[in-house]
């Protein structure tokens, strides 16, 4: 006869460990379920972006700025001023109500569309790197420049996801669908190709095929219009003797070493030299000389340098939980509009942080393309940072969140009632 032997009972250590850890996983769960998480997961990842950004341009541009101008924190201190502005203008946005911003949309379409042609004015316009996509505006030899094609971004999201959803019972029909979205983007595209910017121009391009894709535009007009994008691509690509360059360095990694693949292969020494731990900040070899965009387009590589490949890795988390707090905050919403804004920010965002990494990991051509938040440059914080503005902003229209936010006005209401209605001390 078979003996049934009983199962011994857990032990009291291995009951309190499963109990902490289901206590955890429901606080964790019901935190996330807080009307107000989405705010803390969209702020919170940008916050610690923008810190680990100022801390790492004044990191990589030490060395440049003291042999440009004499001041190894020339770079820094601009950069904490460009902070400051931002962080101010995204506090602005976060509290602007989306049914007034989406009235604005065509003031920031109009707006974007005359910075950009601004920088076609002789006096005005301001060429670096080849691209002439800059507004000089403190006269000859300032450095108060504006890049109006980072602010594009932003007016194209807000303007576009405010005229699709003005058409969303239209939208079925493709005529309505791609008039006027469609049109005004390529003006917009087209002022940036003029300017020479291709990265930027393609991040647009990109930008609107995504808010047609979040809008449900049939695959048919999708197809033909990223068929369009590419052979504008192309075209520009191949009439271009640097682009065509920078195309063949790409398919040789190897190949002048000391021309076009050196800053890929410069930034690619200084991923492999951190490690896991990184070499410790501010002891980056690379931005002595050999990774000229050390502050910009590839301070990512100064991170895995300084910072190895843990740092990397809490750079890439960091997008994955805004992205992630981007797409709740669009499923959340209770309008049209606030979903396709939402959307088109997270997709701007992290198209453009994905695009710049594979280019410092030697996966894509250079573009010129700067990381979100961490790059060095006045134009495009300030984009991004309004943008996270405006992402709070739609968290903070969610139905839940609203009402959480009512019920708390009006816990406050009665306090500051009765502070109007006791008599105040006197001083003494």
């Amino acid at each position: 006869m078979a003996i049934l032997t009983p199962s011994r009972p857990p032990k009291p250590s291995s009951r309190r460990r499963d109990q902490k850890e289901g206590s955890l996983a429901g606080t964790a769960s019901g935190w996330l379920n807080h009307p107000m998480a989405d705010v803390v997961l969209a702020v919170v990842p940008t916050a610690i972006l923008l810190g680990l950004g100022a801390l790492m341009v004044w990191s990589a541009s030490t060395v440049f700025s003291y042999r440009q101008f004499g001041d190894a924190y020339y770079f820094m201190q601009r950069h904490l001023v460009f902070l400051v502005v931002a962080v101010v203008a995204g506090f602005i946005a976060s509290r602007v109500p989306p049914a007034q911003l989406r009235t604005l949309g065509w003031v920031a379409y109009g707006l974007a569309g005359v910075l950009l042609c601004l920088t076609f004015v002789p006096g005005l316009g301001y060429g670096v790197g080849g691209n002439n996509n800059w507004i000089n505006l403190g006269g000859e030899g300032s450095m108060v420049r504006i890049q109006p094609a980072e602010l594009a971004k932003l007016a194209l999201v807000v303007w576009g996801s405010a005229v699709l959803a003005n058409k969303r019972k239209l939208l079925d029909e493709p005529k309505h669908l791609v008039v006027p979205f469609v049109p005004f983007s390529l003006l917009l595209i087209g002022l940036v190709v003029l300017q020479k910017d291709l990265g930027t121009a393609i991040i647009l391009g990109a930008l609107m095929l995504a808010l047609l894709w979040c809008v449900g535009a049939p695959w048919r007009v999708l197809g033909g219009l990223m068929g369009l994008v590419a052979i504008g691509a192309a075209v520009l690509v191949t009439t271009n003797t640097s682009r065509i360059a920078r195309i063949l360095g790409f398919l040789d990694p190897t190949s002048d070493p000391t021309g076009i693949n050196h800053q890929p292969m410069q930034a690619l020494y200084g991923l492999a030299t951190g490690g896991w731990l990184g070499v410790g900040l501010g002891r980056s070899r690379q931005k002595w000389g050999s990774l000229a965009e050390s502050h910009t387009d590839y301070v990512l590589a100064i991170i895995g340098e300084e910072l190895g490949l843990i740092g990397t890795l809490v750079v890439l988390v960091l997008f994955v939980v805004l992205a992630w707090a981007g797409v709740r905050i669009a499923l959340r919403s209770s309008t049209y509009f606030t979903r396709w804004v939402s959307a088109g920010i997270t997709a701007w965002l992290l198209m453009q942080a994905l695009i710049n990494i594979m280019v410092v990991l030697g996966l894509l051509p250079v573009l010129g393309v700067p990381l979100p938040f961490l790059s060095y440059g006045g134009s495009a914080l300030l984009a991004n940072v309004m943008a996270v503005g405006i992402l709070v902003a739609c968290a903070r229209d969610e139905p839940d969140a609203r009402a959480w936010l009512r019920r708390r006005a009006q816990a406050k209401a009665p306090k500051r009632r009765l502070s109007a209605i006791l008599p105040g001390r006197r001083p003494s």
